[in-house]
């Protein structure tokens, strides 16, 4: 069988040409080892898929695809978006590793997947053995939500379960390996009994892919080396830029990735919660090896009310508004009732209740990171990284609350002080691997972050294609972050197009979707030109009002109805040129 490539007038982008090749190139491979089957051993196929929004599912599917061929079977890696539903229905072996995102919800690269699967019109899959290995959280109500509503819909199709499904926290690594370990001795009973083989010519062990040493568990203790007031006078927000210093063996990133921070609680706080208790904080705590004080400050999440501590509270408080709330599970009711609140505050609404140390200590989760948006280019900023980060402050019940980890950095690290932090990477999130596409950014406010990085790496690789930024936020005078670097980019050629969004200046609000609209020609133009199209910021509403005005502008643009917007939107997903990173 002959294989040709596309001519070179053939009519795709230049971003679609790569995307091509590379895939003629894996098909060749693949017949290629057809071919030599009778050479090389025959190998259990076992498919391995992922959802994922921040990479860390990514990261889990690759181990366990280099732990499957040690045991000599040939795992098959992908995301959940690379496959279509048919063929994916065919398939006999397959391993699910998927993230929930927000309340509940599929991750990006994993939605249209799940759309397609719960059709009423899917086909059977009864030859199917899967597992699922869902990550989420358990601080918020949908729980794992998405792994285990693939797994249901699996199961309602007729695929049996090779495992069981494992639920993992945010402290999933140790879950983790504990289900991959039960995956391996079922899919090490399944090699002997199974004539599904896929071939396989001097095929070698998959090697785990390298990491850095510095993790959530071995956090690396940069030195801060800036900390510098972005907002101005009269603006309602406090964002600060930060620099982080890793000349001395430190993390490495890219652009596109997280950084996540490890903070330490406020000690005003640690003292009202020991007063609240009534136990000194130099007392002793059952099951820790540190002083009340120490727990409280460093290893416990004292601020955020977990979902046992608010049923814990319900329990005692003789409330029947929030007996109501919380027996009914009423989502939009409880936001309601814990807005302001932190967990300090829940308890002290009912003074009555006179919780335990022992009750607490089982009440508060573990204290957890907070992972930002890098805003720099290693390419740039080799030894130094930085995130742009708004600070929680408000005045509620009597007390100034902070948020965790943006009042650790703004007011806790004193100067020439260190944080402990680690690199979350995230492969689905980069600037486009063709230097010369276009490159849309839409993010206000903070979301500016990771594109002030993709600005700056595509400066630093001299990359050739349209840089468009939107950005915007409340008020001009006070609210345009990075204004000297944003026109110094713009003189330099760098940003190409800037269209800038302050919604209180004028008595209508115009937001970046405005823009957007506004824009549409030139938008549009630039997606047909294999454009890449970025959102960052705020998941709950800017997200969803940009997404609504991208499908009226390829509506408006290429003259289509909503079902081909959609279908075009659909393909931008696909291709990885519709990328997103909201919280």
């Amino acid at each position: 069988m002959n294989i040709s490539f596309m001519p070179e007038n053939a009519p795709f982008s230049t971003e679609q040409k790569h995307w091509l090749s590379g895939f003629y190139a894996g098909l060749r491979t693949q017949i290629a080892q057809s071919a030599n089957a009778t050479e090389g051993e025959a190998l259990m196929p076992v498919h391995v898929f992922y959802g994922t929004q921040t990479g860390n599912s990514e990261a889990v599917a690759e181990d366990l695809c280099a732990s499957l061929s040690e045991i000599g079977v040939s795992p098959q890696l992908g995301s959940l978006d690379d496959i279509e539903l048919e063929d994916f229905a065919k398939l006999e072996q397959v391993l699910i590793v998927i993230s929930t995102y927000g309340e509940g919800e599929m991750p990006d690269n994993a939605q249209i997947f799940w759309e397609a699967l719960a059709s009423s019109s899917t086909p059977r899959m009864e030859q199917m053995r899967f597992a699922v290995l869902a990550l989420g959280d358990t601080g918020y109500d949908g729980f794992c939500e998405a792994g285990k509503q693939l797994d249901l819909r699996l199961e309602q199709l007729g695929a049996k379960r090779l495992h069981s499904r494992k639920d993992c926290d945010v402290d999933y690594e140790d879950a983790a390996e504990e289900w991959t370990s039960g995956v391996l001795e079922k899919v090490g009973e399944l090699k002997g009994s199974s004539t599904s083989t896929v071939a396989a010519s001097g095929a070698k062990p998959t090697k785990k892919a390298e990491k850095s040493k510095w993790n959530r568990k071995n956090p690396f203790n940069a030195p801060v080396s800036v900390n510098r007031l972005l907002s101005g006078d009269g603006s309602q927000k406090e964002i600060r830029h930060y620099e982080f210093d890793l000349s001395k063996d430190g993390p490495k990133y890219e652009a596109g990735d997280a950084l996540g921070v490890i903070p330490i609680n406020d000690p005003a706080l640690v003292g009202a919660w020991a007063g609240r208790l009534g136990v000194s904080l130099e007392a002793e705590v059952p099951g820790y090896d540190a002083a009340l004080g120490d727990v409280l400050l460093k290893q416990l999440e004292i601020s955020t009310p977990s979902s046992d501590l608010v049923k814990y509270v319900a329990a005692r408080a003789d409330d029947e508004h929030l007996t109501h709330i919380v027996e009914h599970g009423d989502k939009d009711a409880m936001e309601a009732f814990l807005w302001s609140k932190d967990a300090l505050d829940l308890f002290n609404l009912y003074p009555q209740i006179t919780p335990s140390l022992e009750d607490m200590m089982k009440l508060f989760k573990p204290l957890q990171h907070r992972a930002y948006s890098i805003s720099s280019s290693s390419k740039m900023h080799q030894d130094s990284v930085h995130l742009t980060i708004a600070t929680v402050r408000y005045d509620s019940h009597g007390r100034k609350h902070g948020g965790v980890a943006s009042s650790f950095l703004a007011d806790r690290i004193a100067a020439d002080g260190t944080s402990k932090v680690f690199v979350s990477p995230n492969k689905a999130f980069r600037v486009p691997t063709d230097n010369d596409v276009p490159m849309i950014m839409v993010g206000p406010g903070t979301g500016i972050a990771p594109f002030r990085a993709f600005l700056q790496e595509r400066e630093a690789i001299g990359a050739k294609g349209q840089n468009w930024l939107l950005f915007g936020d409340q008020h001009a005078a006070c609210d345009y972050i990075y204004k000297d670097e944003i026109e110094a980019m713009q003189s330099s050629g760098i940003l190409n197009c800037l269209d800038l969004a302050f919604s209180r200046d004028q008595a209508e609000k115009i937001y970046v979707q405005t823009r957007m609209l506004e824009q549409s020609k030139g938008l549009y133009a630039a997606l047909e030109e294999g454009g890449h199209f970025y959102v960052c910021g705020d998941a709950s509403r800017m997200a969803k009002d940009v997404d609504r005005a991208l499908h009226e502008v390829i509506a408006q643009e290429g003259g289509m109805n909503s079902e081909a917007a959609n279908a075009y939107v659909t393909r931008l997903k696909k291709e990885k040129r519709y990328l997103r990173d909201v919280y």
